[in-house]
This record gives structure tokens, C-alpha cells and sequence, in this order.
């Protein structure tokens, strides 16, 4: 049985963000119903999710959502992997202010049958959610890749980008319930990387060869990709890759230096938050790889 997604993503500035569209293209068990971009020209995000679909040879909506964060200055202006754009064929002509009530249309539509996948600033989602307050509970799940909830790994921390990009519009996702409100913090995904030569050794399937080419970019500056967003979009369709456990995160928004860093609280009682607190990493990489066979 297909599982419907929605996903929000700023994909052209991490190169997470198109390993995880290429997964999703190539999962037989995602029917994936639409892609909205955010932060920081929108327009060549939603270019690089079409080259990525024209690869895949799908034809799948895409909307350029909002490009700045709700109160916050622009921490994220560019999306500098667009300079790949011209090797791959690509739509340029997308619908304009949309994004918003495609989602709402989309969800309402299917009540409790849609997964939301955000794996970027969640500007949309916070929009969303304020002008239609139903729609938390229409869905069937929330998964974001947003936050840090442990100290478990040196070094990583305090504060994840997505969540930090747009603060104001974190805190008002997390205080929305949802049935299932799922995240995969950086602690955890921190632990699923590989370095450039293995990427590029193991990116062979046709739909990776345009992430490849995409990454070119990335790894001017880095020499490994952590794959994020694929280990969120992942635990959507095998639930062993990840454990999770329930409890309450909160949003720091008193504090410019500390915005949108997030405190995460165990309770006796199932809260209303699930967070990710330990990945099997063989395990997420057989998976990973094993759609593109």
C-alpha cells in the first residue's frame, strides 16, 4: 500500500534535499502528491525539484511557497546548486502565490490519508497551519527533519538550520497537534554520512546522476554529504531505521542568540511530540540505496 506525501523543501542549498527528492521519486511506496519550496529563491528551488521529476519522467505539481522568513532577517537568500540547471531539462514557469492553498486544497481533500515531509525552514507549514487550524488534524502525519533534542554527540548543536532559519514559524508548528508529529533531529542524523568519493562511487542509478551533478557545487566547500532529510523522509516507509520516543519540544523565541533552538522533555505521560533518539545507519543506507536498484 502507497503512502501519500506532501513535501516542503528548500533543496538547492544543503544537497540533502535532492538526495531525499530522488528517493522519493525512485520509492515504489511513495505517491508523492506535490512539492512546495521555501526560503530564498523559491522559483530556481522549484527548477531544481523539476529537474529531478523530468529524470524520474514524472509529472509531479510544483510550487515556489515564500521566500522569507516570517519576522526573522534572511539567513538563507540563495540556492547556489541552480548553477547546475542548465544540464538538465527543467520547467521555469511554475504558479505563483499558490503554495499555501495547494497544500490546504491537497489535504482537505484527503483527510487523514496525507504524511506532510517538511525538510526545510517551515515558513509554509507555520502559514498553513495559522490560516486553516483544522488542517493539523486532517493529516495523517507530520515528519520534519528540524531540531537538536540530545547531547549525545560532541559537537552537534545546540541549534538545527531549519529550525533556526525561521524561529517564530518553528515554535508555531510544534504548538499545532497533529496525530503523528514526527522529528529527526541533527543528533541523530549526524549519524548517517558519507564521505564525497563513496557518493560518488555509489550515485550511479540514472535519477542520482543530476544529485551528482548538483553536488559538484556542495562539495566545492565539503567533502561529505549527511543525509539528513533522505533518513527523515526513510523512516516514513521502513519504521525500524529509527526509534522514537514521545514527549514535548518547545521553542526558544525569547532569546535572538538561541531562536529557534529546541528543548525537548521526556514525560510520564505520551506527549504529543515524537523524536527521533536513535538510527540503525546500515541499515538506513541498505535502505536508502536499495529503491534505486
Amino acid at each position: 500500500m502507497s503512502t501519500k506525501v506532501l513535501l516542503d523543501t528548500d533543496i538547492g542549498s544543503d544537497i540533502d534535499d535532492a538526495v531525499c527528492l530522488a528517493y522519493l521519486l525512485a520509492q515504489p511506496a511513495c505517491e508523492l502528491l506535490g512539492i512546495t519550496t521555501v526560503s530564498g529563491e523559491v522559483e530556481k528551488r522549484a527548477q531544481i525539484a523539476s529537474a529531478l521529476c523530468r529524470t524520474a519522467g514524472r509529472q509531479v505539481p510544483i510550487f515556489p511557497g515564500v521566500a522569507d522568513p516570517l519576522l526573522v532577517p534572511q539567513k538563507q537568500p540563495h540556492a547556489p546548486q541552480a548553477a547546475a540547471l542548465k544540464d538538465w531539462p527543467h520547467e521555469t514557469n511554475f504558479p505563483k502565490a499558490e503554495a499555501i492553498a495547494f497544500l490546504q486544497e491537497t489535504i482537505r481533500s484527503q483527510p487523514g490519508e496525507i504524511v506532510l515531509l517538511t525538510i526545510g525552514p517551515l515558513t509554509n507549514i507555520a502559514l498553513l497551519f495559522s490560516l486553516d487550524p483544522e488542517i493539523p488534524q486532517l493529516l495523517k502525519g507530520l515528519v520534519m527533519m528540524c531540531g537538536v533534542f540530545t547531547n549525545r554527540l560532541a559537537g552537534v548543536g545546540p541549534r538545527e538550520w531549519n529550525a533556526l532559519l525561521d524561529p517564530h514559524a518553528t515554535a508555531i508548528v510544534y504548538r499545532h497537534a497533529v496525530k503523528v508529529h514526527r522529528s529527526i533531529g541533527l543528533d541523530v542524523t549526524h549519524q548517517v554520512v558519507m564521505e564525497a568519493g563513496e557518493v560518488k562511487r555509489r550515485f550511479q542509478a540514472p535519477l542520482l546522476k543530476p544529485v551528482l551533478d548538483f553536488a559538484e557545487v556542495w562539495f566545492e566547500r565539503r567533502s561529505s554529504i549527511t543525509f539528513h532529510d533522505p533518513l527523515a523522509a526513510a523512516t516514513l516507509f521502513d519504521n525500524r531505521i529509527c526509534q522514537f520516543e514521545k514527549g514535548l519540544v518547545e521553542v526558544e523565541l525569547a532569546s535572538d542568540r538561541l531562536g529557534g533552538l529546541t528543548y525537548w522533555t521526556l514525560q510520564a505521560s505520551p506527549g504529543p511530540h515524537e523524536v527521533a533518539l536513535q538510527v540503525e545507519a546500515e541499515r538506513f543506507f541498505d535502505h536508502y540505496f536499495s529503491v534505486f536498484n
